[in-house]
C-alpha cells in the first residue's frame, strides 16, 4: 500500500511538471513538444537536472542557472499540488488505475482553473481531457456518462434561462463542461452539492472582490468544491441522508 501510494504520488509530481507546460503554452496557442524547456529570458535550454520535479527550483534556488531570472514560484507550487492531489486520492480510492485517472480529472482542473484566473480563457482542449477521463473515473462508465450528460443538460437550459431574463450571456460553454464533469465524478445528488458548495464559497470572494472592481472567474471555486465533495463523500451523502432520508 505504501509503496503503491509512493507510486501514484511520483506519477502526480511527474504530471504536475508537465503541467505547468500546458498551463504555460496552451494559452498561447504553442506547441506542448517543441521548444524543448528553456529559460524564458536567455532562451538557453535547460539540462536535464534543471527540469526535476520540485528539487530543481530548490537547487537553483529559484533562479535560472545561466541568467539568474528569477523562476516563478508556480513551478513547484503546481508540481506540489499535483502531487498532494494523486496522494489524496489514491488514499481515497486504493486503487491505482482509477487513482491516476481521477488524479489527472483533478489536476487538470487545477490547471484550468489557473489558465481561467490569469488569461480569462478556458481551453476546451483541456476542458475536454477533464471530462473525457471523469467518464471513466470509475468502474460504472455508463452512470458517468448519463451523470454527465444529465449534468451539461441542465446547465445548458439554466444558460438559456438565464440569459434570457438578464439579457447578456451567462455561463459560457466551459462552464456547462465543468457542470459535466462535476456530474461524472461524484453523481447527480453530489454534484448539486458542489455546485452549492462552490457558490458559498465563492459569495465572499466575489463580494470583496467587486469593491475593487476586478473579474473573479468561477471554475476555479467549481473545481475546488467539487475535490472537497469528492474527498468527503460519505460525510456529504450522510448530510443529505440526515436532511431527506
Amino acid at each position: 500500500m505504501i509503496i503503491e501510494g509512493f507510486i501514484v504520488t511520483l506519477f502526480g509530481l511527474l504530471f504536475g511538471s508537465f503541467l505547468n507546460v500546458l498551463i504555460l503554452r496552451i494559452p498561447k496557442e504553442e506547441s506542448i513538444v517543441f521548444p524543448a524547456s528553456h529559460c524564458f529570458k536567455c532562451n538557453k535550454k535547460l539540462k536535464w537536472w534543471h527540469n526535476i520535479p520540485l528539487i530543481s527550483w530548490f537547487l537553483l534556488r529559484g533562479k535560472c542557472y545561466f541568467c539568474k531570472e528569477s523562476i516563478s514560484i508556480q513551478y513547484p507550487v503546481i508540481e506540489a499540488l499535483s502531487a498532494l492531489i494523486f496522494a489524496l486520492v489514491y488514499y481515497k480510492l486504493q486503487n491505482i488505475p482509477f487513482a491516476i485517472v481521477s488524479g489527472l480529472v483533478f489536476s487538470l482542473l487545477l490547471g484550468l482553473s489557473l489558465i481561467d484566473f490569469r488569461y480569462k480563457a478556458v481551453p476546451d482542449s483541456l476542458n475536454l481531457s477533464a471530462l473525457s477521463l471523469a467518464v471513466v473515473s470509475s468502474p460504472f462508465v455508463l452512470q458517468n456518462l448519463v451523470n454527465a450528460l444529465l449534468f451539461a443538460g441542465g446547465f445548458s437550459l439554466l444558460r438559456f434561462y438565464v440569459s434570457y431574463f438578464t439579457k447578456k450571456e451567462a455561463l459560457g460553454e466551459a462552464d456547462i463542461m465543468i457542470a459535466a464533469t462535476i456530474g461524472a465524478m461524484v453523481g447527480l445528488k453530489l454534484g448539486a452539492v458542489a455546485i452549492f458548495l462552490s457558490a458559498v464559497i465563492a459569495l465572499p470572494v466575489f463580494i470583496i472582490i467587486r469593491e475593487k472592481d476586478f473579474e473573479v472567474p468561477f471554475i476555479p471555486f467549481l473545481a475546488l468544491a467539487l475535490f472537497i465533495v469528492y474527498m468527503a463523500e460519505d460525510f456529504f451523502s450522510g448530510i443529505l441522508v440526515k436532511l431527506y432520508g
